[in-house]
């Protein structure tokens, strides 16, 4: 008896999480050509209690049980230099609960690159908190190794490793940084450069996820 073909394994889609509208629109309005997989943008509210709650509730849900996860949005640049506009990629994710490594950093960092030329990414250390963060407590954090801080990637990044084993990453577009302190969230509009940058990162999380499928020589 002739045996059946094996089947190929499904490809694992990607969830890409951000806490607000406005980065939501950016995202989705995006060029969302060459993505290897099914591909959703889900918006979970800001802080990281509303984090942990969005992004385990999509990953309780078909097709995205085996979803690589990518945090993304805006942040606040903590050191000095910084530029809205500026892209940070997360080595790792941290808060209170805990740090969770990040995946193909230095993959995220060139498709960056070659999606958006001239543009500048810092890599290191993205810290968590349960508020917006200012002066003196930027410094704090700072002086902590941290090199940028949003309210939702840690808990995101944690709450999809302890659904279950797959790649994550958190790049974040600095809307803030010291010499650049916004008054507060809401006046971030679209015709910013941090708007502009969030909606061309998605190629680069695309060819982050097609890297990570390749198979390993």
């Amino acid at each position: 008896m002739a045996r059946e073909p094996a089947r190929a394994a499904a490809v694992p889609p990607l969830l890409v999480a951000c806490a607000l509208g406005i980065e939501k629109f950016a995202l989705r309005s995006g060029d969302r050509g060459g993505a290897p997989a099914p591909v959703t943008v889900v918006r979970t509210g800001m802080g990281p209690a509303h984090a942990h709650r969005a992004v385990s509730r999509a990953l309780d849900r078909e097709p995205w049980r085996d979803a690589a996860v990518v945090a993304s949005g805006f942040c606040a640049g903590l050191a000095p230099g910084m530029h809205p506009g500026d892209l940070i990629v997360a080595e790792e994710t941290r808060d209170s609960e805990g740090t969770t490594p990040c995946v193909g950093t230095e993959l995220l960092v060139k498709a960056l690159t070659r999606a958006l030329p001239g543009s500048t990414v810092h890599t290191g250390l993205l810290t968590g908190s349960d508020h917006v963060v200012r002066g003196p407590e930027r410094a704090a954090l700072l002086a902590g190794g941290a090199i940028a801080v949003d309210m939702e990637s840690a808990a995101t990044l944690r709450t999809a490793t302890a659904a279950g084993p797959r790649p994550v990453a958190a790049v974040r577009v600095v809307v803030d940084a010291p010499e650049h302190e916004l008054v507060r969230i809401g006046t971030v509009r679209g015709g910013i450069s941090a708007f502009r940058v969030l909606r061309a990162v998605l190629p680069a999380f695309f060819e982050w996820h097609r890297s990570l499928l390749l198979p390993r020589r």
